[in-house]
């Protein structure tokens, strides 16, 4: 946890604050110890920037997951556009 926190510009105890919050969930090694993925390091690294900004984790955390939430939602409405299963895009957008 310390070097995903070194990585990150954070410390080991944002990085389990963003846990609590279930915004990211590390993978644990047999020994016990966090491992995370560069996703999750990059989305902690997104968190610290709002709190940093002036964020409350709680809302930084929601803020995070809405993003996410969006960006799934506008990549699988393309899939269905490509794949002629959805709707046409209105004209001018």
């Amino acid at each position: 946890m310390g070097r995903a926190a070194e990585m990150t510009g954070t410390t080991p105890g944002f990085l389990r604050a963003l846990g609590e919050h279930r915004l990211i969930t590390p993978l644990r090694s047999s020994g016990g110890h966090r491992r995370y993925s560069r996703y999750q390091l990059r989305i902690a690294m997104r968190a610290r920037d709002l709190v940093g900004q002036g964020t409350p984790i709680e809302a930084a955390c929601r803020i995070i997951i809405l993003e996410d939430q969006l960006e799934e939602a506008l990549r699988l409405n393309e899939q269905l556009r490509r794949d002629g299963n959805g709707p046409e895009p209105a004209a001018g957008a």
